[in-house]
């Protein structure tokens, strides 16, 4: 797995990686991670991947982020 590149944007840490034919978009904040496989035949040049840590797409992840962090303390709660 080859890293292309990583970086920080509210919070969270981004990593882009060249994989097996795809590109792998990693989100991560604290115990948590989100994961994003897209072929490579799909993207034309890198730089069309910039929607998924732009706009609307981006704003989902955080979305996501909040849901699972609530759902981990409820469960971490009950140890």
């Amino acid at each position: 797995m080859r890293v292309l590149k990583e970086w920080s944007k509210e919070e969270i840490r981004i990593s882009l990686f060249a994989w097996n034919n795809k590109y792998i978009i990693k989100f991560e904040l604290g115990p948590m991670e989100q994961t994003f496989k897209v072929p490579e035949m799909d993207v034309l040049e890198e730089a069309e991947l910039e929607v998924f840590w732009e706009g609307e797409f981006f704003e989902k992840v955080k979305t996501r982020f909040h849901e699972m962090g609530l759902s981990f303390r409820e469960e971490l709660g009950k140890l």
